[in-house]
């Protein structure tokens, strides 16, 4: 039986005040099947055309983040101890820095695991 679940994704945003974006990465919530995690696929080649300055690395450093943060535990400091719909929420929250999570979708899901792959495929990968 399908559960409800939420995503949103991970956008890389090098100037603020440009709102210019790159999509970096997704994260995905389904409370019924205990599930929170985070797919990143950050393509350098992308990022370059929108910051040449940008350090491609340095920017999957933040993006890694979202994978303690989902994973929980100490590693992810104090925000990794809260329960997982309160660290989806924080990952989602709205942020004025580089990297910055997009809307928030819901729909229904057999199985997060490839509906998370499904969007890194489809919302964030580079077209084959």
């Amino acid at each position: 039986m399908p559960s409800p679940f939420e995503y949103a994704l991970l956008r890389v945003v090098p100037r603020v005040e440009r709102g210019e974006f790159v999509n970096a990465g997704v994260v995905l919530y389904c409370q019924e099947k205990r599930f929170l995690k985070a797919a990143i696929d950050l393509d350098p080649g992308r990022l370059r055309a929108l910051a040449p300055r940008l350090d491609p690395e340095a920017v999957r450093a933040h993006l890694e983040a979202a994978h303690r943060v989902c994973a929980g535990g100490p590693g992810a400091g104090p925000i990794g101890l809260l329960p997982p719909v309160q660290r989806f929420g924080w990952l989602v929250a709205p942020r004025s820095t580089i990297v910055q999570p997009g809307p928030v979708h819901t729909g229904l899901v057999e199985d997060p695991q490839e509906a998370l792959d499904h969007l890194l495929k489809t919302m964030v990968s580079p077209p084959e």
